[in-house]
């Protein structure tokens, strides 16, 4: 909830949306959130897709701008193993970004809410203030963050096959 609200309230400060579509966008956001579908539980996406008053490509390009932010797309990245396994994917759904990948004492952090500061400082504690920042799209975390609990639950499924088997 934090991260969506001040994500929320930085569109309206950079002026990427206007108030009125962010109060628009809260009151069907707090209807999502407790139909538990992880990937519409974004204010983001309220605004982007279910409104279509911001544009993700266009605020991607802004950080760009602005912020010096790089930008991944998680879909043909290989993702290291240990970066995988350390992966807390409720933490992830939360803050709508995805640790991909570590370089020494550096974590390189994928997200699609770089604007919001409880999202960044989240991840910079989490990781020891150690973190590089880029950007990418709701749908790359989604469709990420489904195809790891999906992986999870395989390697989960399979020890307990191998357990009942002893």
């Amino acid at each position: 909830m934090r991260a969506n609200r001040l994500l929320g309230a930085q569109l309206v400060e950079h002026n990427l949306v206007k108030i009125a579509d962010l109060e628009t966008a809260s009151e069907k956001f707090i209807e999502i959130v407790s139909s538990n579908e992880q990937r519409r539980c974004s204010i983001l996406a309220m605004l982007a897709y279910d409104m279509k008053v911001l544009n993700e490509d266009s605020l991607l390009h802004y950080q760009v701008e602005t912020d010096g932010l790089g930008l991944v797309d998680l879909r043909d990245y290989e993702i290291p193993d240990e970066v995988r396994k350390a992966t807390d994917v409720p933490a992830c759904w939360a803050t709508w970004s995805v640790p991909f990948d570590r370089e020494e004492e550096f974590t390189f952090v994928a997200t699609a809410y770089y604007l919001s500061p409880a999202v960044r400082a989240y991840w910079e504690k989490e990781r020891g203030g150690r973190v590089l920042w880029f950007g990418t799209t709701l749908e790359g975390i989604a469709d990420y963050l489904e195809q790891l609990s999906a992986q999870m639950a395989g390697i989960h499924a399979a020890q307990q096959l191998v357990t009942a088997g002893r």
